[in-house]
């Protein structure tokens, strides 16, 4: 039983935001299609995939708005697509990032009325020598702005669970390199 939380039964206009996109029945529909969403959140995860390989991340950041905002628990709030391209350019090419080029989704939902993908991302590192796989995860919010575009990402991970990954990583490393 919902008790004092439940839902009204009905919604007035009261309740709708305002200038939200509506259907032919009045309802709120999202403003972008589908496909549009897949198409974008494909390019994402290709040019992630081909930045973790060459160690250049600009084509990654031309998939953000010149105003976008990244949103890293461990790093903080970055504002705009230069800053954002200076702290992620930075940040992998120096160790740990550096050894981490492999990013594949695990999971991921589209959340079409709001133009939203919430999935989970696989932070993969290199083979140690040993061929044991060390990767840890993070949950990744993005808020699309339409033309292939993203103008928010936010990643929600622990790092107690990274510094234990990478302990394990470096142990595997160090004793294949001693063998």
């Amino acid at each position: 039983m919902l008790g004092r939380w439940a839902a009204p039964a009905v919604v007035g206009p009261e309740h709708i935001e305002v200038g939200a996109p509506r259907g032919r029945t009045g309802g709120i529909v999202g403003q972008w299609p589908r496909a549009e969403i897949e198409d974008a959140f494909g390019e994402y995860q290709r040019r992630a995939a081909a930045s973790g390989a060459s160690g250049d991340w600009r084509p990654w950041c031309d998939l953000f708005t010149e105003d976008a905002e990244y949103i890293e628990h461990l790093y903080g709030r970055m504002h705009g697509r230069e800053a954002i391209y200076r702290w992620i350019q930075q940040t992998m090419s120096e160790y740990p990032g550096s050894e981490m080029p492999e990013f594949p989704i695990e999971w991921y939902t589209i959340d079409e009325e709001r133009g939203w993908v919430i999935c989970q991302v696989w932070n993969r590192m290199r083979d140690p020598g040993d061929g044991s796989l060390h990767q840890e995860y993070n949950i990744t919010i993005l808020k699309y702005a339409g033309d292939g575009l993203w103008s928010s990402e936010e990643d929600v991970y622990n790092p107690m669970h990274f510094g234990t990954m990478l302990q394990a990583w470096e142990a595997a490393r160090d004793a294949s390199a001693a063998s």
